[in-house]
């Protein structure tokens, strides 16, 4: 299935793109003034990608339907996982990025991005993919299928920077499932830029700020 996305275009061929992936019963929307906040022209016209995640049941709400790139069967997000929901995911974020070079954006200009569900889906989409991007970006988020990580973490992307920052307040997301996944591509040799800071589930114009000067230098 090939998602629907809201797109910045910058009218003109892009020298890079920056794709972001929203977080649960949320929508591509979402993150619309992000773009407006990060100025990304010291490396030419940039498109923004906003994919929205399918409707669907999702568990821990009662089975309510609302945008998810998967189930979340419990609190317990390191045992229970959606596995077969979560490789749909990657597997359709994989047809974004492949879209985005057949546009003519090389692979090494693309910076998947996401904050809660949409951080797991870059970490876990991002790190399997075969082609080396130009970075992960991932807020308030964690590592899904952490036990399959080493063994399915594609060559092309060990050496790809990563970006990650988490509320130390976050009630939705314990920070301590995002120090895991630092810690965890640290282990691996993946270069990690960890950030936190004194808020919830949330996105704070200081992140915004660092995210706005890791873009620069991994695009630049």
């Amino acid at each position: 299935m090939t998602l629907q996305s809201i797109e910045l275009d910058p009218g003109t061929a892009p020298a890079a793109t920056v794709i972001i992936l929203h977080g649960l019963g949320a929508d591509g929307t979402d993150f619309l003034p992000v773009a407006d906040e990060i100025d990304l022209r010291g490396i030419g016209p940039v498109r923004w990608v906003f994919p929205r995640a399918p409707v669907r049941p999702v568990t821990i709400n009662g089975g309510q339907p609302m945008r998810a790139w998967y189930d979340i069967l419990g609190t317990d997000l390191v045992r229970r996982e959606d596995e077969a929901g979560l490789r749909d995911a990657y597997a359709q974020v994989h047809g974004l990025l492949e879209r985005e070079v057949a546009r003519g954006v090389a692979a090494r200009r693309i910076v998947l991005a996401g904050f809660s569900q949409g951080c797991a889906i870059t970490l876990g989409a991002g790190l399997r993919y075969g082609q080396r991007l130009a970075g992960l970006a991932g807020m308030s988020g964690y590592m899904p299928l952490a036990a399959t990580f080493e063994a399915e973490r594609a060559a092309a992307n060990r050496a790809t920077p990563v970006f990650l920052a988490h509320g130390r307040n976050d009630g939705v997301v314990p920070l301590a499932r995002g120090v895991a996944a630092r810690d965890l591509m640290l282990a691996q040799g993946q270069a990690v830029e960890w950030h936190e800071y004194p808020m919830e589930h949330s996105v704070c114009i200081e992140e915004i700020r660092a995210l706005q000067a890791w873009l620069l230098r991994v695009l630049g």
